[in-house]
């Protein structure tokens, strides 16, 4: 039970970090389908889950690619994210001081939300395909299964803030400082716990 509790929290911490700043996306997505009529409320979702379907699949399947690799090695798959977090952070600096916000991109049908799911996205893949590899079988159905569970939360709290204007500039303002301090820690903690980095080793 304890392995189990264990998997959740870290299944649940993953999603969360890698998926800051999809709440501004969906946030802007049910906003524009309260005010305009598009995207539907049902294509927000159904897009939104065939998307992360794409993303799962993609990442499972460079996780199989990468068994040929010593599992100490993997872990350095983790300088991905942590340079996307450094990446990020440059830009938000930059960002803050040219007084520019950046544009959040608008979907009116099913397929634009897909679309629009992945492009966002397709950073997570260089967290989630390390995350696979190292998981056991087991833990990899249950970590999917939360993330199941978490697109869902994610899709009413987009909902629930997409009915507050003034919500989506504060979201949007702390979202580009939070996301790649996230980025940077997850890629931190999977090259120190793959193994790669010892602590006093040569």
């Amino acid at each position: 039970m304890g392995e189990l509790l264990g998997t959740i929290g870290t299944a649940v911490g993953v999603f969360a970090g890698t998926n800051i700043d999809d709440i501004i996306v969906l946030t802007v997505l049910f906003l524009s389908a309260k005010t305009s009529g598009k995207p539907r409320p049902w294509q927000i979702w159904t897009g939104q889950y065939a998307g992360f379907a794409l993303l799962l699949i993609v990442s499972a399947t460079a996780a199989l690619g990468l068994a040929v690799v010593p599992d100490r090695w993997v872990g350095l798959v983790g300088l991905i994210p942590f340079a996307l977090g450094v990446r990020g952070l440059i830009a938000a600096i930059r960002a803050r001081a040219g007084g520019e916000l950046p544009t959040l991109a608008m979907a009116t049908g099913l397929a634009s939300v897909i679309g629009l799911t992945v492009a966002n996205g397709a950073d997570n893949i260089s967290v989630y395909t390390p995350v696979f590899r190292t998981f056991a079988m087991a833990d990899s159905l249950v970590t999917v299964a939360v993330f199941g569970v978490g697109v869902a939360a994610w899709c009413l709290a987009g909902s629930w803030l997409g009915s507050h204007e003034r919500i989506i500039g504060t979201v949007q303002r702390f979202g580009h400082w939070i996301v790649p301090g996230v980025f940077m820690l997850i890629g931190t903690v999977i090259v120190i716990q793959s193994g790669v980095i010892e602590p006093g080793g040569y």
